[in-house]
């Protein structure tokens, strides 16, 4: 028998027979014999790996040298070699999503450019976009709160639905769910993902895991699942899309080991938190982590998914759960075909890819432990998902928060304008039941559900600051609340249903109510907000909150309640009942018992399949988009929305040697920690800002500029926010927030668009100086191409997150890292001297290179950094001006 998609150097392609169906698979097991000695101690997610590059060995791009590679990992647990990763699919949300269907039709017209037919520019594995980016909270606390976000977000976002509506039909093997469906990562955990994929290759029905990538970070909640798959940037996203493999190193994997149970009253957002501080701290950015231990046994999968998602915040690259009975008891759960069930059982025990209690422990790199019953309640904040704090310590550390941002000059207030009601520092003024995180899970959902219904039954209210929202990540999550009747509750506590998607998480909270802003901005007052997203960096949830809390959905109920961040939930009342006694948290919080009775019974699989059995077709809005077909689009000129992008004018055939950069000047200075929402534009788009001046230029009202993530198609607005952020710092200049530099020689202070585009008028290349962990976050791809836009050559840091490492390559822009002892402020760098960097033409991965720093009195010194390319394909995209020339050469020359 002949595999018909590799060479099989391992002998290992076989058959598997399931219920009278016959399927071929690459089986690890006859691998091992054959000669891959020892790879059935290697965790499960390198198992996955090595799967993937036995199916795709081709002598070329994979040989039968990497496949021993991976077993050679046992060795050392580590491991130098770089393998080429092919996932079976793209997910895709509408922000990222956007500019990557934007990329694909200035790639068709470039092909035609090039003379090469432009229907090659399609994708060549399945695609799946989810339109859940796009909802706002403009509308709350109210019955048809959902309706009149969803048509406004219609309104907004026509010119975006319409050029989707145009990629649906333009492109093979490009999906669309509609917007209003619930979060990408929700719907792939419910719906999209298989586990166990299949392809009709020669013949033959092909059985093998299921992996993907995606361009959202928390494309890893679906590791809860046993899919492998993390978040890239949309650059790396259409380079997979179109063919090409994702280049990485064989990682490390830390093995992180569960065990006992969880206590009452204590929750997977609690647990989740624990978790991402421990492994923030262990240091996993780059790594697999990998879940293991007798814990698993008392975990739901929608547990394990919440822990996946936050992959992210925990720096890793995916937070990986094995198959096992909860894997097979959810796909049936949420109605999967009975048929694709028993496969990925049989599958999973045929490879051993199949987790039974007390199997034996996979070689880890490294491993932590956690018992579970040693989680507390906890929230994170005010700026850090890793910035855990103890429930019952949570005033205390708010207090230092407020010294630390008001400047040690105490707690101020400020009274609101035509109502009776005073604001303070430490006043909730959002508190939003949101994000994939933890609307995936029954379990805290039900249990806001309770908190909402005793205190009402005690009559408790949420304050009248409180801005409330419910998005859920998925339809599903209406019918089992109402089955259980338990949003009538929610609702009478302010928490309607606003919409299905990614809103407060992503910046798209909606205004707060103009006289709350003005007292917040009068008051110079530290507003907060509390909730259950996974993200809550500075700028990204509001522009008028400072202080942001990830906190459990019925936690978030407690907060609204409270009002205040200056209470302590665990020892002062919420408020008083109708008799005047005082009603504690405890005295609302459900027993774990009566969570989990009401799960069992609202939830159904009839749920699932009615709400996904016509998924693609969207609401009669949705069908009523008209948008012309052919294979190129139409671009208008007028479009504020949707623009041809500029990264293919001018391209030649064969790319032009890099240039070494000579004399560069400094756009920013930045600290440790900047993360992506300080780079790329996100959230509400200043008026006084060069965006906001830009879409005025172009008629666009104020109240029309709508989101930076809406306008992601248009690279004239994005460039013009790069940077751009309300509370960057720029250590450029003295304690200013906000997108400013210093404009060299004259030091005149100005907006970082104008003054990248001075530079670029005189031809002076750029660089950008920051400290460790540069680009932690999302996966926003603007970050990266902002950074291009704006001329910047070389990006040198203390150390970069994997992600926006990536997408700097992706773009052409050159990543480079200091030594351990050295920085920019240990170099007394203050943005006024000239960079040279020489030898870039000639750089191989990893490589030691020299920067010559001379400042301002001409006196010059020599910085040893190191190229973070990592890799050979990375190389060629380097010197190719990107992942997007280099395929769309790859294209043309065929």
């Amino acid at each position: 028998m002949t595999a018909p998609t590799s060479l099989d150097s391992f002998s290992c392609f076989r058959d598997l027979q399931v219920e009278g169906k016959t399927y071929s698979y690459f089986s690890l097991v006859e691998a091992e014999k054959n000669g891959l000695t020892g790879i059935s101690r290697l965790p499960y997610s390198l198992k996955v790996l090595l799967e993937n590059l036995l199916r795709h060995e081709d002598g070329t791009k994979v040989s039968a040298d990497d496949i021993r590679a991976v077993a050679g990992w046992l060795k050392d647990k580590t491991s130098t070699q770089e393998i080429a990763f092919r996932p079976a699919r793209v997910l895709m949300q509408d922000f990222t999503g956007v500019p990557a269907v934007v990329d694909l039709a200035a790639m068709r017209d470039a092909a035609a450019v090039f003379g090469a037919e432009p229907g090659k520019i399609n994708p060549l594995v399945p695609v799946d976009l989810v339109i859940d980016h796009s909802v706002m909270v403009d509308f709350f606390a109210g019955p048809n709160a959902f309706e009149r976000n969803v048509e406004i977000e219609y309104e907004r976002n026509q010119e975006r639905y319409e050029f989707l509506r145009w990629g649906e039909q333009a492109f093979d093997n490009f999906r669309v769910v509609p917007p209003g469906t619930g979060i990408c990562h929700q719907v792939n955990l419910e719906y999209l993902a298989k586990t166990v994929w299949t392809t009709d290759t020669g013949g033959t029905t092909l059985a093998y895991p299921d992996t993907l990538v995606g361009t959202d970070s928390h494309t890893t909640m679906v590791n809860g699942l046993s899919v492998l798959g993390w978040g890239v940037g949309g650059i790396e996203a259409e380079a997979a899309m179109l063919g090409q493999p994702i280049s990485m190193l064989i990682p490390e994997v830390v093995g992180f080991c569960l065990s006992g149970e969880m206590a009452e009253g204590t929750t997977a957002t609690d647990l989740v938190l624990t978790i991402v501080q421990m492994l923030r701290k262990h240091g996993v950015v780059g790594k697999f982590v990998e879940f293991y231990g007798p814990g698993l046994d008392n975990l739901s999968l929608e547990d394990q998914a919440t822990i996946a998602n936050m992959a992210p915040e925990y720096g890793a690259t995916c937070g990986f759960f094995p198959i096992d009975v909860d894997t097979i008891s959810y796909l049936t759960a949420t109605g999967r075909d009975a048929e694709q069930v028993a496969l990925v059982e049989a599958y999973a025990k045929a490879q051993g890819l199949w987790r039974d209690a007390g199997a034996a422990e996979p070689v880890f790199t490294s491993t932590l432990s956690l018992d579970l019953g040693a989680v507390v309640p906890s929230i994170a904040g005010p700026k850090r998902p890793q910035d855990r704090v103890e429930l019952g310590n949570a005033d205390v550390a708010f207090a230092q928060v407020i010294a630390d941002m008001q400047g040690g000059k105490g707690a101020q207030s400020h009274d609101v304008e035509g109502k009776d009601f005073t604001l303070e520092d430490g006043s909730v003024v959002i508190a939003a039941i949101t994000s994939c995180t933890n609307t995936s899970n029954p379990t805290v959902l039900i249990a806001a559900g309770l908190v909402a219904r005793n205190a009402r039954a005690r009559g408790l209210k949420v304050k009248p600051w409180v801005k409330t929202s419910l998005a859920p990540g998925s339809q599903v999550v209406t019918d089992y609340l109402e089955a259980a009747g338990l949003q009538g509750d929610l609702d009478a506590m302010g928490f309607n249903l606003v919409g299905y998607g990614c809103t407060t998480c992503i910046g798209n909270s909606g205004p707060l109510a103009e006289p709350i802003s003005q007292a917040i901005h009068d008051g110079g007052l530290v507003a907060c907000s509390v909730l259950s997203g996974n993200r809550n960096f500075e700028g990204r949830v509001n522009p008028d909150v400072r202080a942001n809390y990830l906190a459990s959905p019925p936690l978030v109920v407690a907060y609204a309640i409270a009002g205040t961040l200056n209470a302590n939930l665990i020892t002062d009342p919420l408020g008083d009942d109708a008799e005047g006694n005082p009603v504690f948290l405890k005295d609302i919080w459900p027993s774990s018992k009566e969570v989990a009775d009401i799960v069992h019974t609202a939830v159904t699989p009839e749920m699932f399949a009615k709400r996904y059995g016509s998924v693609f077709e969207g609401d009669s809005r949705w069908r009523g988009i008209k948008t012309g077909g052919g294979k190129t689009y139409n671009w208008s000129e007028t479009s504020t929305y949707v623009r041809n992008p500029p990264y293919f004018e001018g391209l030649k055939k064969e790319p032009v040697p890099v240039e070494d950069i000579k004399d560069a000047r400094i756009l920013g200075l930045f600290l440790d920690s900047i993360t992506t929402d300080h780079i790329s534009p996100a959230g509400s788009i200043a008026g006084d800002g060069p965006a906001g001046t830009y879409l005025v230029e172009h008629q666009v009202r104020p109240r029309d500029f709508n989101s930076y993530g809406s306008r992601r198609g248009n690279h004239q607005v994005m460039m013009r926010g790069t940077f751009g952020n309300i509370r960057i710092k720029n250590q450029m200049l003295d304690g200013i927030e906000g997108g400013m530099t210093r404009y060299q020689p004259d030091g005149e202070e100005m907006p970082i668009y104008e003054a990248a585009m001075k530079y670029r008028a005189l031809g002076v290349p750029l660089v950008v100086f920051a400290g460790k962990e540069y680009g932690t976050g999302s996966s926003r791809d603007w970050a990266a191409k902002g950074t291009l836009l704006l001329g910047v050559r070389a990006v040198i840091a203390g150390s970069f997150e994997r992600i926006h490492r990536s997408n700097l390559i992706g773009m052409g822009v050159l990543p480079l890292v200091f030594d351990e002892k050295t920085s920019w402020q240990g170099l007394g760098i203050d943005g006024s001297e000239t960079v040279s960097i020489s030898g870039i033409n000639e750089i191989q991965p990893r490589q030691n290179l020299d920067a010559v720093i001379t400042f301002a009195d001409g006196t010059a010194k020599t910085v040893p950094l190191r190229c973070r390319i990592d890799t050979e394909d990375e190389l060629d995209y380097y010197r190719n001006g990107g992942i997007l020339p280099y395929v769309l050469r790859q294209l043309a020359a065929n």
